[in-house]
């Protein structure tokens, strides 16, 4: 069932569920980004229990895209209902955790927690990356991975990140980012009543650690987790070390 019809859109999913008895994990990509954007290890975790989402508009997902995070969150609602799923681990990266916060506080009672990765409760996107993307995708994608990665990512890794945005179109890119720089929820953090982890690297130059500092602060029942060293994309660099972080976090709030 790699497609999901739902009143929204129709999304295609990869449901890596081992336990149907379990909470499982929907698992929120960021802007421009796909399913492919998580590590296989993350992916597949047996504690995770995931299932993973293209967004509309993005990887094998048809559609436009959106203006808006809540639209995106509705989507994500949609899905839950589609698949008969009462509540999940919320776990979103980026423009995902913004979607995740966005569903805690509109729809908590989907929400058993939040994991929300290199994202804050505001996210401005520079004008130039909006513009960029629609004049020169192929440049402004490459300059993208430059500040996404530490300088330790090698070439290729780079160019895998570049391969899943350059899939997605101009226009649909530009919108998330435009959603991104929209966002701002700062006022409304004490809506979240379910708890999260906030997972943050430390040289992240996209969505900088205080970011994630300040959503630790004003959410109750926040954990943070820093990454040493970690950049943007902390959940494939540091594989192993995030998912560890995450499933230690969802056994204990299980």
């Amino acid at each position: 069932m790699p497609f999901v019809e739902t009143p929204n859109a129709r999304l295609w999913i990869a449901d890596h569920r081992r336990d149907e008895s379990a909470t499982p994990s929907i698992v929120i990509h960021g802007a421009g980004g796909s399913r492919l954007s998580f590590s296989k290890r993350l992916r597949q975790s047996i504690v995770l229990n995931s299932i993973c989402v293209d967004l509309c508009g993005h990887g094998r997902s048809p559609g436009k895209g959106h203006l808006s995070i809540a639209a995106y969150a509705s989507d994500v609602v949609a899905l839950l209902n589609a698949l008969a799923i009462d509540s999940a681990w919320i776990i979103g990266h980026s423009m995902g955790g913004a979607i995740a916060q966005c569903l805690a506080m509109e729809h908590g009672e989907r929400a058993r927690g939040l994991v929300l990765i290199a994202t804050g409760a505001r996210l401005r996107v520079n004008p130039q990356l909006i513009t960029g993307v629609l004049d020169d995708r192929d440049a402004t994608i490459e300059s993208l991975t430059r500040w996404m990665w530490s300088k330790n990512a090698g070439a290729e890794t780079r160019e895998q990140s570049a391969s899943i945005m350059r899939q997605t179109p101009a226009s649909v890119i530009a919108g998330d980012f435009l959603a991104c720089d929209r966002f701002d929820v700062r006022a409304r953090l004490d809506e979240i009543t379910c708890p999260p982890l906030i997972v943050a690297g430390e040289n992240d130059k996209m969505t900088p650690v205080a970011l994630s500092q300040e959503l630790a602060a004003q959410i109750a029942g926040s954990e943070l987790f820093v990454v040493p060293g970690g950049s943007h994309m902390a959940m494939l660099e540091e594989s192993d070390m995030v998912v560890a972080a995450i499933e230690d976090w969802i056994e204990r709030n299980e």
